[in-house]
């Protein structure tokens, strides 16, 4: 989040402005709490205030949420979310049963769904950043992995470990500071994620593409780090091109970018990014243009191992026949990218 956005919602926050309901919560250092826009509470100083665009990277962020303004519960909701979230705070270390929320009153299926609608993650996703929100402030400190581990109710080691991996994509005792940061970003095609440290972009794909949880965890090992929500220049970067791409046209991403694939990978990469805009090659004729004719089944593999969709446009290559071909996106989401670029004025320009 750059610092003009951040100056906006201050300003907001200072304002209790309600038309900013939604856009943003705030983390406040020296309580460790984060609020909603409107809390009546008593605004904390600009150097003290961390802004999140969703809940969930606040509770990963070690913050708890106020219990004055509700930030994961809507005014005149059910009280259904505010008294999990309540039994969450009470008691963070719990692994929720049937029967535990029977003990609320709660049906737990329907109370799973409203949780799951409302949030976009799972009550069981919630419990866990939220356990996992303390160990981080703990580890953060310098204190023992051991301290974090009981601090957020984790009688096991191995639990603790798995927990954690689950989450921050890496256990703590090898956790050695280097984070990378993700975001989901929206798009007219559907939602993609990035992923990205200071700098570069290290991942751009669509959520639906197959295997990519596999991909992430090849980019965690090769970067050796850990993913974690969070806000880097390179996202606003990213998004500008995204709207430029799929409004007026963009044949060029000059966003920068951090490559992990073999010599013979990024040969391929290399080349697919000399096919023009609203123009399409056929494997074959890639294999040719690398100067490896007979090595069509590996420039396939490469091309389909490309982590940065569209910025490195392999969606351009098809079969030799006119099909379509292969595309972890979903073939439709393809024929509707060659049908935008097609589209652009002047789109047939070669890339770089």
């Amino acid at each position: 989040m750059n610092e003009i956005k951040q100056e906006e919602y201050y300003e907001a926050l200072l304002a209790r402005d309600a038309t900013y309901e939604g856009s943003f919560f705030v983390g406040v250092k020296t309580t460790g709490i984060f609020c909603r826009p409107t809390c009546p509470a008593r605004k904390p100083k600009r150097e003290n205030c961390e802004f999140f665009e969703t809940a969930k990277e606040a509770l990963l962020a070690s913050f708890r949420p106020c219990q004055r303004c509700r930030p994961l519960s809507h005014p005149g909701e059910s009280d259904v979310i505010t008294r999990l979230v309540a039994a969450v705070e009470a008691t963070p270390e719990k692994r929720f049963k049937d029967a535990d929320f029977s003990e609320l009153g709660l049906d737990a299926s329907t109370a799973r769904r409203q949780f799951k609608k409302r949030f976009g993650m799972t009550f069981v996703e919630y419990a866990r950043a939220r356990r996992m929100g303390l160990a981080m402030k703990e580890i953060r400190t310098g204190r023992p992995v051991i301290d974090a581990q009981l601090a957020s109710g984790y009688e096991s080691e191995s639990g603790f470990r798995d927990a954690f991996a689950k989450i921050m994509g890496e256990a703590p005792k090898r956790w050695d500071g280097n984070v990378l940061k993700a975001k989901w970003l929206d798009t007219p095609l559907g939602p993609m994620l990035a992923i990205a440290d200071d700098v570069t972009l290290h991942l751009l794909e669509f959520v639906e593409r197959r295997g990519l949880e596999r991909e992430i965890e090849r980019l965690r090992i090769s970067a050796r780090a850990v993913i974690l929500p969070d806000e880097s220049p390179v996202f606003d970067q990213i998004e500008q091109e995204l709207k430029q791409y799929f409004g007026t046209g963009l044949p060029v991403f000059k966003t920068p970018v951090t490559l992990y694939g073999t010599p013979f990978q990024r040969l391929v990469w290399s080349e697919l990014l000399k096919i023009p805009a609203g123009e399409t090659i056929s494997y074959q004729e890639l294999a040719l243009r690398i100067g490896q004719p007979t090595a069509m089944r590996a420039v396939a593999r490469a091309n389909g191992s490309n982590q940065l969709a569209l910025v490195i446009p392999c969606h351009r290559v098809i079969r030799a026949n006119g099909d379509l071909g292969g595309y972890a996106g979903g073939l439709a989401r393809k024929e509707a990218l060659l049908r935008l670029e097609k589209n652009w004025e002047g789109s047939h320009v070669t890339c770089r």
